[in-house]
């Protein structure tokens, strides 16, 4: 499971890219509103959990989220290292 290395600004003040010391993803997946009930993708479930996070793409190498003009980026953030550190990528038949 990837660490996370750092934060990255954007030019959109309400995104920022979250900088990973290894692969993340298998195949890249963005959402623009939480996931429905009974989703399987856990780390977007987990980055929705978050209070404030509005969107979320996942990509090899890195993770953007996106987050609602009122939140405050210190406490989405660290959330958003613990559930990326936590997560581990489903393993795939082939």
């Amino acid at each position: 499971m990837p660490s996370v290395i750092g934060f990255e600004s954007t030019p959109n003040p309400n995104a920022v890219k979250v900088l990973l010391d290894g692969p993340m993803a298998a195949s890249p997946r963005s959402y623009r509103e939480p996931p429905a009930e009974g989703c399987t993708d856990a780390l977007a479930v987990a980055l929705y959990a978050i209070d404030g996070v509005r969107v979320v793409l996942i990509h090899h190498e890195f993770v953007t989220v996106g987050k609602a003009p009122e939140a405050k980026w210190p406490a989405i953030k660290r959330k958003a290292k613990a559930a990326i550190q936590a997560y581990e990528e489903p393993a795939t038949d082939g």
